[in-house]
């Protein structure tokens, strides 16, 4: 009676989000505006959320492990942020000329971040990606990009190629230029053999390499031993430029993003989501003579008229301002809690026994793969069950447990996840897999 209960009230829950959705169709295509916040038969839509939490529009708190897609890394309205960013508001919100708040939220970047020695801000990590491939074909005088299977760089030409994230499920986008694509190489990931033999064949013309050196959108996926350091040693034998995309990684694996946690300089990094915790703000950081390329400094065109706002901007100031004076208590932490969420669900799996499954994680990050085998790259990661997966993620959104609803994307764990988080978010995970393995029989 109690089951038969809870669900006609999951049920009527989400009429709210029905009507919205229905809504939304008619003005918004597919009625969100983005694709990778689409699920069948309809997402659910967001009220408010704090902390670990998320709360829908139809009164459902749900523990979030999406965060932003990473963006949340102290947590959903996290104070000292907030606060930051309604105390500008007295002040304005816009004024298309400098400000001393730039300056600072650049020092403090340059500060944390090893090959930062000049800063753009920029407003997201499309930009940044964009310009900062710019910048490398303008300083070596060459065009062509590479860039790694399931790497996602954003939305637009260039990398738009063999990507990752809500593109991973697609074979290519319509409407990219064959011309600007037929520029993009792709190579495989954890495979520093032949990216060096890639950048060998157009060592005359590879520009740069692009990659963020954890995948976060094809699931998780980590770089072997040395494979970082190797990359590294390639590019700069054969003056290609090195751009680590650290949209994702940047300030969650540690202060210093990816850089900083495997010891690795590229000659450009781009930043953004844990940049401003919830608040659109970007940045493109590198050596100030590849950095002195942009207008006016240099002849690189790259402006905006929201760059640099002073709301985002005081946000971010916040949160980097934060995590350089708790980075002792604060990256520890996360990663704790990360790990206690992976130890439970193996410790789970190992019980119930019959599915395979692999985990990988880092630091505050995680993914489960339905595969036995480990996943090491795109083509490892496609091998996972797509169908088990999003069995998963219904069985655990109905434990009110939400995570992305691809399999190609990752869950991040924040600041504001505690143990009593833990505990109900491995309950509802093996809940999820005797609910798989039912299905399996």
């Amino acid at each position: 009676m109690a089951q038969k209960r809870q669900t006609s009230v999951v049920a009527a829950a989400s009429s709210r989000s029905e009507q919205l959705y229905n809504r939304a169709k008619k003005v918004l295509p597919g009625g969100v505006d983005s694709p990778v916040r689409y699920f069948e038969p309809y997402p659910f839509f967001a009220a408010s959320a704090r902390g670990s939490k998320l709360v829908t529009a139809d009164h459902r708190t749900l523990t979030d492990y999406c965060m932003g897609y990473g963006a949340m890394l102290l947590g959903h309205g996290y104070p000292s942020v907030l606060d930051a960013a309604r105390s500008q508001l007295d002040k304005g919100t816009l004024y298309c000329v400098p400000t001393e708040l730039e300056i600072k939220l650049a020092e403090l970047v340059s500060k944390a971040v090893p090959c930062a020695d000049m800063v753009r801000l920029v407003n997201t990590g499309s930009e940044a990606t964009m310009n900062a491939i710019r910048l490398a074909r303008a300083f070596t005088k060459k065009k062509k990009v590479i860039k790694f299977d399931g790497g996602y760089h954003g939305a637009h030409d260039y990398v738009l190629v063999k990507a990752g994230s809500g593109a991973a499920s697609l074979p290519a986008s319509e409407g990219v230029l064959e011309e600007a694509s037929a520029q993009t190489i792709v190579s495989p990931y954890n495979d520093a053999a032949e990216l060096e033999r890639t950048i060998e064949r157009n060592r005359d013309d590879a520009a740069c390499v692009i990659m963020e050196p954890v995948l976060a959108n094809i699931g998780l996926v980590l770089p072997d031993k040395n494979y970082l350091s190797d990359v590294r040693k390639i590019t700069q034998q054969n003056d290609t430029v090195l751009i680590f995309d650290e949209v994702v990684t940047g300030f969650r694996l540690a202060l210093g993003g990816a850089g900083e946690f495997f010891g690795i300089r590229p000659d450009l990094a781009t930043f953004a989501k844990a940049l401003g915790n919830g608040f659109p703000v970007g940045a493109i950081a590198g050596s100030k003579e590849i950095m002195q390329q942009l207008a006016p400094a240099g002849r690189v065109y790259q402006a905006s008229t929201f760059a640099g706002n002073p709301v985002s901007v005081s946000a971010a100031i916040a949160a980097l301002s934060t995590l350089f004076e708790a980075k002792d208590s604060i990256y520890p932490q996360v990663a704790r809690t990360c790990d206690s969420i992976v130890e439970g669900i193996r410790e789970e799996l190992e019980d119930i026994g019959g599915i395979n499954c692999t985990i990988n994680s880092i630091g505050s990050m995680y993914q489960v793969f339905f595969t036995a085998d480990r996943v090491r790259d795109e083509a490892s990661a496609k091998k996972a069950d797509p169908a088990k997966f999003r069995k998963l993620f219904d069985e655990l959104l109905r434990r009110n447990v939400f995570i992305p609803p691809s399999q190609f994307e990752t869950c991040f764990v924040s600041y504001a996840h505690d143990e009593d988080d833990v505990d109900r978010t491995v309950d509802a995970y093996s809940e999820a897999f005797k609910k798989i393995k039912e299905q399996q029989k």
